[in-house]
């Protein structure tokens, strides 16, 4: 049994790595999203029962008691945490990851130091590398947690020389990771480098505003899965080496579909401090401050959607703040009792992750078949009665495909003030994340509802049903 103990363990880690691949192409369509989860909780269960039949782990008791204090605290976050906390929640658990595989490299450290032998190169280099990556990835998501839970204001935080100081912060870091390699049991200057990789997580994230919330998030989400894949090979771990990297493969993909949604490049993103009070201002000033705002009561807007022919929603954060996701199905299903057409159109960096409104219809048990991409739909609203706008606000700003001036022209937009009417429900005229008003709201063709989507979309069920 010996003699084979680790060709099993390694099919085993081959079995796990398959199904990773399988269940993340799954991932990428809403229709097979949950079989494609099951199946990468298989690799990954497949993987822990292996990694324990290794010979190298020596105390199980501990590993028990971590594998039940982290069921439990999973099981109650999953009852426990809304779906509008999601993003909040994935931040988090990007930064456990990250924290985790420092911690690994830390302790082979450690270990070596108390052996009394000096680690090979490769191995120092790995040990510097996975430091580097899960120290930044644990503070930089603790931070972007922290913002999307507004216990820090979402709004970039910038300081004289920040980038210069930034840069040297990154040359200290290579020059102690120099002095490391050349001198291994140095504990002090692997101290240093253990602190410097925290402060780089925290400026990495602090220039970063609510407008780039999704981008980050799904950047950090990549840079954990690098950590884990340095951590594998810092353990010389097959099945870690893999699941890392293609964590880290299609975070950083996602990350590109991201910034390719809202026309921006990665180091724009990344540097530029988009949504900052001057920001804001310069985007506010494209507005005709002399036209009106049409608003109209739920009695008004329910005659409106119960007569169309075509009825697009387009959910936005503010559908998510709410929780009104069940009455926007109800809403959907009483307009097609009608004889609507009912449709919804889903923006790529709609709410503040990547998927978010996808995941909050799905909760809702809406049809997959109703969901269109912001590039199927947008033709069909010249032919659309009716555009429901509920809490999107950058993803509809006209501005964004013809005020030069505006910080968000170029970003891709659904062209809800192409159709025949559009009705837009918020509690007020805030500006969006990215601090820049938005024309759509003074528009002719555009009224306004106010109030919570919650109370708003559930009286325009009622005023639907009396019809």
């Amino acid at each position: 049994m010996t003699t084979f103990l680790p060709s099993v363990i390694q099919f085993s880690y081959l079995a796990a790595a398959s199904l990773f691949i399988v269940g993340l192409k799954q991932l990428g369509s809403p229709a097979t999203a949950r079989r494609g989860n099951v199946l990468g909780a298989i690799g990954m269960l497949i993987a822990i029962v292996a990694t324990l039949l290794d010979q190298n782990v020596l105390n199980y008791e501990m590993v028990l008691v971590g594998i039940l204090i982290g069921s439990a605290l999973g099981a109650y976050m999953a009852q426990k945490v809304e779906m509008t906390a999601m993003p909040q929640m994935v931040g988090l658990l990007n930064g456990f990851g990250g924290a985790a595989s420092a911690l690994v490299a830390v302790g082979e450290f450690w270990k070596g130091v108390d052996a009394g032998r000096v680690l090979p190169l490769d191995d120092t280099i790995t040990i510097i590398l996975s430091v580097l990556i899960g120290g930044i990835t644990f503070t930089g998501s603790l931070l972007a947690f922290a913002k999307l839970q507004e216990l820090v204001t979402g709004a970039p935080i910038t300081f004289p020389f920040q980038q210069p100081f930034n840069l040297t912060l990154v040359i200290g870091f290579l020059v102690c990771s120099v002095y490391l390699v050349m001198h291994p049991a140095d504990t002090l200057t692997f101290l240093v480098l253990i602190g410097l990789s925290l402060v780089l997580g925290v400026l990495f994230v602090l220039p970063i505003g609510g407008a780039d919330t999704p981008v980050v998030i799904s950047l950090l989400n990549s840079f954990s899965g690098l950590a884990a894949s340095a951590a594998g090979f810092v353990l010389m771990n097959n099945m870690l080496i893999i699941a890392g990297a293609l964590v880290g493969a299609s975070g950083i993909i996602l990350t590109e579909i991201m910034c390719r949604a809202m026309n921006r490049t990665l180091a724009n993103v990344l540097f530029s401090a988009f949504g900052s009070s001057q920001t804001s201002s310069e985007g506010s000033a494209a507005v005709d401050q002399d036209k009106t705002v049409r608003s109209i009561d739920t009695e008004e807007g329910a005659m409106m959607l119960g007569y169309a022919r075509s009825v697009v929603i387009v959910p936005g954060y503010g559908m998510a703040v709410a929780q009104a996701q069940h009455s926007v199905r109800e809403l959907a299903d009483q307009l097609e009792r009608l004889g609507v057409e009912v449709k919804y159109a889903i923006h790529p960096v709609a709410g503040r992750m990547p998927g978010h409104m996808n995941v909050l219809l799905a909760e809702a048990n809406v049809p997959y078949t109703q969901l269109y991409d912001m590039e199927d739909i947008n033709p069909d609203f010249d032919r659309t009665d009716v555009a429901l706008v509920i809490g999107a606000n950058d993803v509809v700003n006209p501005a964004a495909r013809h005020n030069t001036t505006s910080p968000i022209y170029g970003m891709p937009i659904l062209e809800v003030d192409k159709a025949q009417h559009t009705i837009v429900i918020k509690r007020g005229m805030n500006a969006g994340f990215s601090g820049v008003e938005n024309e759509l709201f003074y528009q002719d063709k555009t009224v306004m509802l106010f109030g919570s989507a919650k109370d708003v979309v559930a009286q325009l069920v009622t005023g639907v049903k009396d019809l």
